[in-house]
């Protein structure tokens, strides 16, 4: 019987905890449950949760990315470049320009590439993916601030900036990008072969190479969409700011882990869902939310959400020794 309720109190803690917050937040600040500060929540978690379910693809294969950070500054960054200056080549005495569809694809592109090259990394040098993702952490963030020489690039017009701040049937357009990306994810890992492959190779890898699954092959392809839903990210960051930050991004691979453990995803892989991780993304928005509302110090909100991401490691690994 004692088993049986634990199972399920581990199936719900996420939703429970979040419940217990919102009503110690609403207590605590009435200007927490107010639609305003509702729909502000909404916006600021959507960059976040395109971040987390790229990162729950990736833990769900018993991996890591340390780069979705650095890589979402990169993308935002290309893109705003290319949008507002175009290239130049001064030895052909050409400039190259780019329509907004175009460099938003641009900077698509570059965040898959980079995590192919993540991938490619891990799987064909055996580098650990900590390994390599802390290093592509380092280069992403060390090109960013080449392609920008350190300082912002701004002003880029009312379309580019629809995606970060427009409305569309009366709810913001970042909420509707990140609800498309959790929906396509869930199909994804709930409907198809690749989801499949992904949760065998997280629960055992071995066991997922005798049974004739690519391991190299999905591992590449995961940290491919995890690159390319951190630069969905950083275009939906720059498009809000209406300004691409050479320093964009920072800790926010924190934050999309954060999102992934809380959300119940086991870091050792093989055991999670993206409604998790949507939870997840949510109570660290919360969270964040209410912490600012209450005007406790930038300082100690680092601290409390250090904390939290500790405490939820210890729970996850709790819930596994009683499995």
């Amino acid at each position: 019987m004692m088993t049986f309720t634990r199972k399920h109190f581990s199936k719900f803690q996420s939703l429970i905890a979040l419940f217990i917050l919102c009503i110690m937040l609403s207590i605590l600040s009435d200007k927490f449950l107010t639609v305003d500060n509702c729909w502000n929540v909404m916006r600021q978690i959507s960059v976040n949760i395109c971040i987390a379910v790229g990162m729950t693809l990736v833990v769900l294969t018993a991996g890591i990315d340390l780069s979705v950070g650095s890589v979402l500054a990169l993308c935002g960054a290309i893109t705003a470049g290319l949008l507002k200056n175009g290239i130049d080549i001064p030895s052909n005495d050409l400039h190259i320009g780019f329509t907004l569809l175009g460099a938003i694809l641009v900077g698509l592109i570059t965040g898959a590439g980079v995590g192919t090259f993540n991938g490619l990394v891990i799987t064909r040098f055996k580098v650990p993916p900590f390994v390599a993702t802390l290093s592509m952490l380092t280069i992403a963030r060390g090109l960013t601030l080449l392609w920008t020489q350190g300082f912002p690039i701004s002003v880029f017009g009312d379309q580019f900036d629809y995606i970060g701040t427009g409305w569309f049937l009366g709810i913001p357009v970042p909420v509707w990008i990140s609800g498309l990306v959790v929906s396509i994810a869930v199909i994804i890992t709930t409907k198809t072969p690749l989801g499949r492959h992904i949760y065998a190779i997280g629960g055992n890898e071995n066991a997922a190479r005798l049974s004739g699954i690519n391991i190299n092959k999905v591992k590449i392809i995961v940290y491919s969409m995890a690159g390319g839903l951190a630069a969905l990210g950083g275009l939906i960051v720059t498009a809000r700011l209406d300004s691409a930050q050479p320093n964009a991004g920072v800790s926010y691979e924190l934050d999309a882990i954060a999102a992934v453990v809380i959300g119940g995803t086991s870091l050792s892989g093989g055991k999670g869902t993206i409604w998790g991780t949507l939870l997840g993304a949510i109570i660290i928005g919360v969270l964040n939310n209410g912490l600012v509302l209450l005007n406790v110090s930038p300082f100690w909100q680092q601290v409390v959400k250090g904390a939290v991401i500790l405490l939820a490691v210890i729970i996850d690994k709790a819930n596994s020794k009683s499995e």
